[in-house]
C-alpha cells in the first residue's frame, strides 16, 4: 500500500472525463452510445452490489471492485470484456486485495443462484482466466483509495457526525458514477459533506473557508452527483438488455 494518495499509482492514473468517457470503437461499430456506455457501467455497478451482499464483503471491497471494472473499461472495450464476466470477477479480485477473500466456487454458485439469465452465468474457469486478463488490463496496479476514510475525519473535524449516515450514502452513490477515476477521493467527500449540509441546512461556509479547498471544483463534483439522480431515476433493464445485445456477447 502506498503512502500516501499523491504518492500512489491511483493518483498517477487519474484521468480527465473525456477519456473516461471515450466509447472504444469496437463499441462503436457495433452502435454503443455514450449513454448506452454509461448505463451499462452502472448496471454492472449494481450487480457487484448485490452480489457483495450475498457474499457478505465489507463496503471497501465493493468500492474497489466497482473501480476496477470502471477502470478496465477505460483501456477496453466491452466488445472484448463480456461486462457479465468483468463485473463477479472484479469482485473476486477485490476481494482478495482488500484481504477479504471470496472464493471462486461459492461466487459461482451465487451468481447462478441470484441470476435466471443464463447470459450472467460462468464456470470457474471463466473467472480465473478473467482474473489474469483485468490484472492485466489494470497494469497490475491494484491499490484504490476511497472517500471513506477522509469522509470520517472531514465529519469529525466539521461537527457533523450526525450526517455521517447521509454523507456515506452519498459516497456509495458516487460508485454508480465515474468519479472516482477523475477525482482526487477527498474531493469527492468534500462533495458529499457539502450536498448533505445543504440538504440539513447546515452552514458549513466558514469550515470549507478554512480548508482552501477550490470550491469550484467541489460544487461541480456536487452537480455532477445532483444531476445523476435526476437522470437516473432507474435502470431500465430493457435498455441495459438492449445494449448488451448489440454487443453479440455470449448467446
Amino acid at each position: 500500500m502506498a503512502a500516501n494518495f499523491w504518492a500512489s499509482s491511483h493518483y498517477k492514473q487519474l484521468l480527465d472525463q473525456e477519456d473516461v468517457e471515450a466509447v472504444h470503437s469496437p463499441d462503436k461499430e457495433k452502435g454503443i452510445t455514450l449513454e448506452e456506455f454509461k448505463l451499462v457501467k452502472m448496471h454492472m455497478a449494481n450487480y457487484i452490489m448485490r452480489l457483495a451482499q450475498v457474499v457478505k464483503v465489507r463496503q471497501r471491497v465493493i468500492a474497489t471492485a466497482v473501480t476496477y471494472m470502471r477502470r478496465v473499461y477505460t483501456r477496453k472495450s466491452l466488445s472484448e470484456y463480456d461486462p457479465r464476466l468483468v463485473a463477479p470477477t472484479c469482485l473476486y479480485l477485490a476481494s482478495k486485495a482488500e484481504e477479504s477473500t471470496v472464493q471462486a466456487r461459492p461466487l459461482v454458485f451465487y451468481i447462478k443462484k441470484q441470476c435466471p439469465d443464463e447470459k450472467y452465468r460462468f464456470e470457474i474457469k471463466d473467472i480465473l482466466e478473467m482474473e489474469m486478463k483485468i490484472l492485466e488490463a489494470l497494469d497490475y496496479y491494484l491499490v484504490v483509495y476511497h472517500p471513506y476514510r477522509p469522509l470520517t475525519l472531514f465529519l469529525q473535524d466539521a461537527g457533523l457526525t450526525d450526517m455521517t449516515q447521509l454523507a456515506w450514502g452519498l459516497v456509495n452513490d458516487t460508485y454508480k458514477m465515474d468519479l472516482i477515476l477523475v477525482h482526487p477521493p477527498y474531493m469527492i467527500a468534500l462533495a458529499c459533506i457539502y450536498i448533505g449540509s445543504v440538504l440539513k441546512e447546515k452552514d458549513t461556509t466558514s469550515w470549507f473557508e478554512e480548508l482552501r479547498v477550490d470550491m469550484n471544483v467541489v460544487k461541480n463534483i456536487s452537480m455532477e452527483i445532483l444531476d445523476f439522480y435526476d437522470n437516473n431515476k432507474g435502470i431500465l433493464e430493457d435498455r441495459v438488455n438492449a445494449a448488451l445485445n448489440k454487443l453479440a456477447l455470449k448467446q
